[in-house]
């Protein structure tokens, strides 16, 4: 599963030959060009379409680069000096344009997954296969369409619910996010019941039942449907399927993917280098080191935070700082050498008080970063499942239940914190829980959907709160910059769609 591109553009049409007026030839088809007649004949053009699904994952606009400008870079975790001017507007809230590249991106590329997973649940049902192979297939399809509507549901709001093989005259209702949400819970409850809870070695990569109860507790959390998230997360805690890895670092770096404590990560490869994306024979890197890293090692567009750093405030039983915090940022205190350098004088110059972040980094076994790292994003890990649960057990009421799931994250043994103790009340066990966030989890894109579900958008004083930590939130306009704009192509295209407040 590593290595997953498979093109389908050229099954929606035919090549017509323009080598003459005459109609019969105007109307010949390129005998080399797949069609669509062509395919979805065989069990295994049913993998491959399914196959093709998973690599809208590896493009620049999801999760290779712009899923995390959007996720990581506009939270309070981070700020940029980059001078590039439209992508300092987009990070910093001064972005009021619907046309921008940014935005437009990651919505056109994820409706191409949408539709890729359509053809799937369109056109497979009717391929003579293993049946129980067929329903794997379709539920792989039916889990990430659903990835993809909870990604659209939580960053643009209000979308086009496609659930049908489209044409360029599809229309179809603008519905609320809540009806998004409804739809991904569709989704992932079908997909559940033909989903694997495992597979072999050579298909680790593709969705499994615990990614699709976990992903349905994550939607269900930002509906605050406290009860029904935590029945998710308690499936897959008992599953029996995942474990905390000992090593924090495995989490972040090509030699251990695919383990014990990944419920789902997105499979990337750096050895094809070739520039160009979702064709065949293209690149399938992960180009968020190359701009997340310091230069002149990567463009340092995104740094981090110094109540960021500050956060790791909690302590070994000998008196050390938290070591999550030097896995996770690189800085002149805890990571004086980085990429082989010093990193202040005589080495990268960097400024010593500037930090950058080291997830999904190659520091460890390279001196530089380029745009095809081979590093999984682990978009779902079992420690960010247990800290859920601690949530949603603690808003029922349960506190005491929540207690251990921090301590189980708070102790793996590269990370041995000095153990949680004494009695807690909802509220200072919200704030413990919400600080366990940020230092397991931080960097990891789960930030934004955090301070959605926490409603600090919502309110003068949540916003006052993101400002005391992060000036670029001065900029932020309620409720404009909760969402990111439309594109206005696709509202040039249907003048029934409605832009997002203030663009």
């Amino acid at each position: 599963m590593k290595s997953s591109k498979i093109s389908l553009l050229a099954l929606s049409g035919l090549l017509l030959l323009s080598t003459s007026c005459d109609k019969d030839l105007l109307e010949q088809v390129n005998p080399n060009e797949p069609s669509t007649g062509q395919f979805w004949n065989t069990a295994n053009d049913a993998d491959r379409a399914v196959l093709a699904v998973y690599s809208g994952q590896q493009i620049f606009s999801t999760y290779s680069l712009y899923w995390h400008f959007a996720t990581t870079g506009r939270t309070d975790e981070s700020f940029t000096s980059t001078p590039d001017p439209f992508l300092n507007q987009y990070l910093v809230f001064r972005q009021v344009s619907s046309t921008d590249g940014r935005s437009a991106f990651l919505w056109n590329d994820t409706y191409r997954m949408i539709f890729r997973a359509n053809q799937v649940l369109t056109k497979v049902p009717a391929i003579q296969m293993d049946e129980a192979v067929k329903k794997r297939i379709l539920a792989e399809a039916l889990f990430l369409r659903g990835l993809c509507y909870y990604e659209l549901g939580l960053l643009f709001g209000n979308v086009p619910l496609v659930t049908t093989l489209a044409d360029a005259n599809t229309r179809v209702p603008q519905v609320t996010q809540d009806e998004v949400y409804a739809q991904v819970i569709r989704d992932l409850t079908e997909a559940k019941a033909d989903l694997p809870l495992t597979y072999d070695a050579n298909n680790k990569g593709r969705a499994t039942r615990g990614a699709a109860a976990a992903l349905m507790g994550k939607v269900f959390m930002q509906q605050r449907r406290w009860a029904e998230a935590s029945t998710q997360f308690a499936e897959v805690i008992s599953s029996g399927q995942y474990a905390l890895v000992p090593n924090y670092a495995d989490n972040f770096t090509e030699s251990n993917e695919n383990n014990s404590e990944s419920v789902y990560e997105v499979q990337f490869s750096g050895v094809n280098k070739n520039f160009g994306q979702d064709f065949a024979g293209a690149a399938e890197g992960n180009e968020r080191a190359q701009f997340f890293s310091p230069f002149p090692i990567g463009f340092g567009d995104v740094e981090v935070r110094r109540w960021l750093f500050q956060e790791f405030s909690d302590l070994t039983p000998s008196g050390g700082v938290d070591p999550r915090r030097d896995v996770t940022i690189f800085s002149a205190t805890g990571t004086p050498r980085i990429y082989g350098q010093n990193f202040g004088l005589g080495g990268l110059n960097l400024n010593p008080s500037r930090m950058f972040w080291r997830k999904y980094a190659n520091d460890r076994t390279r001196t530089f970063e380029d745009f095809f790292s081979g590093i999984n994003i682990r978009l779902i890990r079992y420690a960010d499942v247990l800290l859920m649960q601690a949530e949603a057990l603690n808003e029922q009421g349960q506190t005491s239940a929540a207690l251990p799931l921090l301590n189980q994250v708070r102790q793996r043994p590269s990370v041995g914190l000095v153990p949680l103790t004494g009695t807690f009340t909802q509220a200072s066990m919200r704030e413990q829980i919400r600080h366990e966030r940020v230092t397991e989890l931080a960097g990891e894109g789960v930030r934004w959907s955090d301070l959605v579900r926490y409603g600090l958008f919502d309110t003068a004083d949540g916003l006052n709160e993101l400002r005391a930590r992060d000036a670029d939130f001065n900029n932020f306009v309620a409720p404009r910059n909760k969402l990111l704009p439309i594109p206005q192509t696709d509202i040039d295209i249907d003048r029934n769609l409605r832009q997002n407040p203030g663009y």
